[in-house]
């Protein structure tokens, strides 16, 4: 099963990669003209893409003239082996960051020390809101994934001013109706999933970035210059220094973060309809290119199927040693798991001479799991005891060389 999710995973690199390097480059060159608000529902393009890509297709029977000729070695079996030696290395790290991450979560809550406040006003404005205060975190913050609880900092509403602290809250409640949290551990566990890519790990830092100016663009859509200038004041007074990269939870950012949502302040509200009209056109464009090639990648997978484990027929002892070379030409069936099924002789040459060892081998090959599996495969199993021995090429062809 590992080697199976190891071995898709590699398979959508090139659609993951194009589509994150794609939105990298949006957010950092196209957000006055998008908005953040637009760019960060791109991000809904890679679910998307990777459901339409990997829809399931009814696989047809496959027939003799497709299948390819193949040769059996012993190396061939090494390579199988290797795969599954970086899965398993795969899936160690893989647990070890999600291992990394549950811990630190949750000391993070553990040292918060939570204290509930009485609701204020402005509080009861948004219904649902749990308040509470902690000494451990300098700027405010929602936790929880399910059930979001708004945490402030001690002595945090004596600090502000009304009017300020208002749009904070009203910040941290698009968060909460968002349910940015969950989308934020969603994403992360995606990086995890892709974590021997680099551009997995910056998506993630710019999906953290877009969420945010996403955020400020909500509350200040119907805000005037002076409150712009106070929820601006707000937001520097709430910068701080990331305290963990694995965290799903909303925060403010950094100093460096928090710069470039003062400077995309200054231009949103100026985005331009064609603009997005044409990212659209060119999204739908680049995912139907992805689909195509996805069915013609199938289609020749059909054409050249090819076990990933192939196990080699031993030599029978007995004809080795009276010089004798054959074929024996088998027909079996393909699981979706991958399992070969329904193995039977449909000819040999000699009778009865390869043909135990051809099918106890037979037996043991594994293919990468399908939709539907394969019907009536057939394969030409050559033992020849020496490089002069020639059969007919009727069907795919296997030669096992004596030792």
């Amino acid at each position: 099963m590992f080697e199976t999710l190891f071995n898709w995973l590699i398979e959508q690199q090139l659609l993951i990669s194009s589509l994150v390097l794609s939105l990298l480059i949006l957010e950092r060159y196209s957000l006055k003209w998008l908005s953040a608000n637009f760019v960060y529902k791109l991000w809904l393009l890679i679910p998307i893409s990777l459901v339409l890509t990997n829809l399931p297709t009814h696989l047809k029977p496959l027939h003799n003239a497709a299948i390819s000729k193949m040769l059996i070695t012993p190396e061939q079996v090494l390579v199988a082996d290797f795969s599954v030696s970086w899965a398993v290395l795969y899936t160690l790290v893989f647990s070890l960051l999600a291992a990394i991450a549950a811990v630190t979560h949750r000391r993070f809550v553990k040292q918060l020390k939570l204290t509930r406040l009485e609701s204020c006003e402005l509080v009861h404005t948004y219904s649902g809101i749990q308040l509470f205060q902690s000494d451990t975190i300098k700027t405010p913050m929602v936790i929880g994934l399910l059930r979001t609880q708004l945490v402030l900092p001690t002595g945090y509403i004596q600090k502000i001013d009304s009017a300020s602290f208002a749009m904070i809250i009203e910040h941290e409640h698009v968060h909460m109706k968002r349910a940015d949290n969950l989308l934020n551990m969603m994403q992360l566990t995606i990086t995890f999933a892709f974590w021997f890519n680099p551009l997995a790990w910056l998506g993630y830092m710019s999906f953290r970035r877009l969420q945010e100016l996403s955020c400020d663009e909500t509350v200040l859509a119907n805000k005037n210059t002076q409150q712009r200038i106070l929820y601006s004041k707000a937001l520097i007074n709430c910068a701080a220094n990331t305290r963990a990269s694995l965290m799903a939870y909303s925060h403010y950012g950094d100093k460096n973060t928090m710069l470039q949502r003062l400077k995309h302040i200054k231009h949103s509200g100026n985005s331009s309809l064609v603009a997005k009209g044409v990212i659209l056109i060119f999204a739908a464009g680049m995912l139907s290119s992805f689909a195509t090639a996805k069915q013609t990648d199938g289609i020749n997978k059909v054409d050249k199927i090819s076990p990933i484990i192939r196990i080699e027929p031993v030599y029978p002892t007995q004809a080795a040693e009276q010089n004798v070379s054959g074929s024996v030409v088998l027909k079996y069936d393909i699981s979706p798991t991958g399992k070969t099924q329904n193995v039977s002789v449909v000819s040999a040459s000699p009778e009865n001479v390869f043909n135990r060892e051809a099918k106890r081998a037979l037996k043991k090959w594994e293919y990468k799991p399908s939709d539907s599996g394969f019907k009536n495969v057939l394969v030409q199993l050559d033992f020849a005891i020496d490089a002069n021995y020639e059969s007919k090429d009727l069907v795919e062809k296997i030669t096992v060389a004596s030792k």
